[in-house]
């Protein structure tokens, strides 16, 4: 056997199905997690709360945690249930890292998850598993399923159409680490990741792609996509606007700023590129309310400040499909905060989780909060609050 043959049968271990870990205690107690870093949250029909986040660390170490609240985020159940792929039998590391979860508009809860050898073997793997009892006592979840390759960190969304948008972003090169994680060893000294070349063959198709399901997620097929300027993990969101265009916001690297992109033939081709709002090399959050509005989470006050660091973290509502916004709410003005995600309830209140310090601290925190709050500029609804 050849040692690219050897290679290919090492990558492809990243395509066998994980284990959906449904009783992780005592193993991934909350005393044995030393890492937090939020992927995800959710709202159930039932008024349920499910977070995700990352434990192991933002590297070839990471794993998938998710958790429930029954009243609001007061309170939290232990774990449970915990992707973790990795397996001391392996040559290396496999692991889940970038992901989310979101209610699709027939009340089942997915959860979209990646799984790669190394911190990034050059193809990923974006899968889901759904479970259609997200209230139960018991919740089941579905075989994991794997629908291409990358990876999946922002939620679909649903299309005049009826069609169900996705967000896939396969990274680029750069990602593929030179050098092989070693605890306790300088960096100098790492070994070389053999793993460093693979995948050549998938370069034109590195950018933030837009995959589609005529048939509420049995089947998905890609559309589109675009490659941004500085290509810094994608982390693309999609908004329909009012037009019926769809419009793209993207991250990128080096602080260049939040990019966007608009299709006006349902995803299938995108304008160039170009700086939409300043923004901190960090992740965003873009979604429209049910008041019709848009809710937009990002760095900075007021919303075209980029701060020098992830700080300030602020809520801003449009009414207007982006072209301006109004108010402010901060969520959290500390340094270390961020990756914003969350959820909305049927009586209006927003839900947002987000990380601080995740390294050293390992918090993930909430903000429940209202329009009313965002364009005051503070908490004036009874009920909302911050730093949860």
């Amino acid at each position: 056997m050849t040692q690219t043959e050897d290679l290919l049968q090492i990558l492809d271990l990243a395509l066998v199905p994980p284990v959906l870990n449904t009783n992780p205690l005592p193993r991934y107690d909350y005393d044995r997690l030393d890492y937090g870093m939020t992927i995800g949250l959710e709202r159930t029909r039932g008024g349920r709360l499910w977070a995700c986040w990352v434990g192991g660390g933002d590297s070839e170490k990471a794993f998938f945690v998710l958790a429930t609240s029954d009243d609001d985020g007061a309170t939290w159940s232990k774990p449970r249930l915990v992707i973790d792929p990795h397996d001391d039998a392996l040559p290396f590391a496999r692991r889940t890292l970038v992901g989310n979860l979101w209610l699709d508009p027939l009340g089942r809860l997915w959860h979209f998850f990646d799984q790669a050898m190394t911190f990034f073997d050059g193809r990923g793997g974006a899968w889901y598993t759904r479970c259609d009892n997200p209230d139960a006592d018991a919740p089941q979840w579905t075989t994991p399923v794997r629908i291409w390759h990358g990876a999946t960190l922002n939620k679909p969304t649903v299309l005049s159409t009826g069609e169900w948008l996705m967000p896939i972003s396969l990274w680029n090169r750069g990602m593929i680490p030179r050098k092989l994680l070693q605890d306790a060893v300088p960096y100098e000294q790492w070994p070389a990741n053999p793993l460093a070349d693979s995948f050549p063959e998938l370069d034109e198709l590195r950018m933030a792609h837009a995959w589609v399901s005529r048939d509420q997620g049995a089947t998905w097929q890609r559309r589109g996509g675009v490659r941004f300027p500085w290509p810094d993990f994608d982390e693309h969101m999609f908004v329909e606007r009012r037009d019926g265009s769809i419009w793209m916001t993207a991250r990128t690297g080096n602080n260049n700023g939040m990019f966007q992109s608009v299709s006006r033939d349902g995803g299938a081709t995108w304008s160039e590129p170009e700086l939409y709002l300043q923004q901190c090399s960090a992740r965003h959050f873009i979604r429209r309310l049910s008041s019709g509005r848009l809710l937009l989470i990002k760095h900075g006050i007021p919303v075209e400040t980029r701060p020098p660091d992830r700080s300030h973290l602020t809520a801003y509502l449009s009414d207007d499909d982006g072209k301006t916004w109004q108010g402010g709410l901060v969520l959290d003005e500390r340094t270390g905060v961020s990756y914003p995600d969350g959820a909305q309830a049927d009586d209006g209140r927003i839900f947002i989780s987000y990380d601080y310090n995740r390294d050293t601290d390992g918090n993930i925190l909430l903000a429940r909060f209202t329009e009313a709050d965002v364009l005051a500029g503070q908490c004036v609804t009874p009920g909302s609050a911050l730093k949860c």
